[in-house]
């Protein structure tokens, strides 16, 4: 995918991308809430107006969310869309949605490649992974969110199992 090179036109501007440029560009940018669509970058889901703006220095107000998503997908990126229970996890769900998003818990393969960094956690989803525990908090702060449990996912069966090394 790295070598995967695409010219775009975006609000009347032309660009050209690479997907390796995506990548490197978004490897220390921490993801904004996601509402309805995604695509993933770097094992981590981003709004799609994110990383477009991100990477052209362009206003969100000059694209749409499906081109954004378009022209990611067009350079090798996965996208997906988020199922309406879980988009209203991190809104204000009836408190019978909130109890039910509550009692879910990421799986292991969602988890997995966030191994040995801070997550904050909503019901079966990952709202922000960082390396340290005081950016994961400033996120949420940030974005006015409350996570049902953060924790740092453990590197290794060592760390896992709470033994001390020998």
């Amino acid at each position: 995918m790295s070598a995967t090179i695409r010219k775009v036109n975006v609000a009347g501007r032309a660009f050209v991308l690479r997907a390796s440029q995506v990548e490197r560009s978004m490897r220390s940018v921490l993801p904004e809430p996601l509402r309805d669509h995604f695509v993933v970058i770097g094992a981590r889901r981003y709004p799609p107006k994110q990383v477009l703006s991100e990477i052209t220095g362009l206003d969100r107000a000059a694209f749409t969310s499906h081109h954004a998503r378009r022209i990611l997908t067009g350079l090798g990126f996965a996208a997906g869309r988020r199922p309406a229970d879980l988009a209203r996890a991190t809104g204000t769900p009836p408190s019978a949605a909130r109890r039910a998003a509550g009692r879910t818990r990421p799986a292991a393969e969602t988890l997995e490649p966030f191994i040995g960094q801070w997550v904050a956690t909503k019901g079966p989803e990952v709202l922000v992974a960082a390396s340290d525990p005081r950016s994961v908090v400033g996120w949420l702060s940030q974005h006015r969110l409350k996570a049902d449990s953060m924790f740092r996912v453990p590197a290794n069966e060592l760390e896992a199992s709470g033994l001390a090394p020998r």
